[in-house]
């Protein structure tokens, strides 16, 4: 297994430097939010009842997120959606937000293209492309992502300028707490960074132990979509399998899983994300479900949330689990920013249609 500390095995494995993605993510959260609160919604924006977000892969984690922290709202519901037709609720109530860092994402193109038929209130969230062609072409507000990145390292600007929209609608109450959120991510670079040896880095350790083992990510509440976060990240950052479940669903199935086949289990490292915020009965399934799996000999871990808001405690989660799935890509000696399945199943997918 390679040193985690040895400087040189960055430059080599990282030729592109997504490293310097997760340093700025702080800066670039920051960016986001002020770019956010300067942009003008339309004043009828505020006569909706649901929001529908519509992205896939690193464009759609942002609004998971704050369905997430946002779930206990009364209105506006918060829909996610991932696919290429629209919902068929959608009315004149409805708020729909196509996000695509690209600009060029399929589903997301279609399904704004129905869109455009209907009464509902429409934005889009892009750096460009046919996304942006589109809504300005249909008069639409186009908030401009900023930042170049693979689209999973711009969580900043599909994440931080949802929750000032939603509160500029009048749906948060109180401003997100964004800059003590800030002040903790900046705290965490010093701690996470590679230049932190793995003896005080904890993302260093925990990649070490997932090194080889199929990974198992489980979260609640606030903590589900990090849950969700990591185990793409781990598939797209280490190229690695990786699966997430929440509680308390996964008490009344994936419990009973563990027996077979073992020479899996034997394989298998569970990520246990939790908050002391939860309310008990939350907490006492972390620490049920914790003396099954060592019942079953089966490794895992329970990371705390640290931070005051629920915001910090959320997005701190989701850098270090940015952190470890990059450390764990450097142990693979695998280049982290190349998608290379997911861009030869685009090219596949054009030249069938072409035929």
């Amino acid at each position: 297994m390679l040193n985690l500390d040895n400087p040189d095995i960055y430059n080599r494995l990282d030729p592109a430097n997504m490293r310097a993605h997760l340093h700025h993510l702080p800066e670039q959260c920051h960016q986001a939010w002020q770019k956010a609160k300067a942009f003008p919604l339309p004043s009828d924006y505020v006569h909706i009842d649901k929001i529908v977000i519509l992205g896939v892969g690193g464009s759609a984690i942002g609004g998971d997120l704050m369905r997430g922290l946002t779930y206990f709202l009364s209105t506006p519901i918060i829909f996610v959606h991932r696919d290429c037709d629209l919902p068929p609720f959608v009315d004149d109530r409805t708020l729909i937000i196509a996000s695509s860092y690209s600009g060029m994402t399929e589903e997301t193109l279609s399904a704004f293209h129905q869109a455009l038929k209907t009464k509902a209130k429409k934005l889009a969230i892009t750096t460009g492309g046919k996304l942006k062609e589109l809504a300005e072409r249909h008069n639409v507000p186009v908030f401009i992502i900023d930042y170049s990145s693979p689209p999973r390292a711009a969580l900043g600007y599909s994440f931080i300028p949802l929750l000032v929209f939603l509160h500029k609608l009048g749906f948060l109450k109180d401003e997100p707490s964004i800059e003590p959120m800030i002040k903790d991510l900046k705290a965490l670079v010093k701690k996470l960074k590679e230049t932190e040896p793995v003896s005080s880095n904890p993302a260093k350790q925990l990649a070490t132990e997932l090194y080889g083992k199929l990974v198992v990510i489980y979260g609640a509440g606030i903590l589900s979509e990090v849950a969700h976060r990591w185990k793409t990240q781990f598939n797209e950052n280490s190229k690695a399998w990786a699966f997430y479940e929440v509680f308390p669903e996964l008490n009344h199935n994936a419990i009973v899983g563990y027996h077979f086949p073992g020479e899996v289990a034997k394989q298998v490292y569970v990520v246990l994300l939790r908050s002391p915020s939860f309310p008990p009965p939350i907490l006492r399934r972390y620490e049920v479900t914790a003396e099954i799996l060592t019942k079953f000999d089966i490794k895992h871990k329970i990371v705390d949330s640290q931070g005051e808001s629920e915001l910090s405690q959320m997005m701190g989660l989701v850098f270090l689990g940015d952190w470890v799935s990059y450390y764990l890509s450097i142990l693979y000696e695998i280049d982290p920013t190349p998608v290379g399945a997911i861009n030869y199943l685009k090219h596949r997918l054009r030249s069938i249609i072409a035929q």
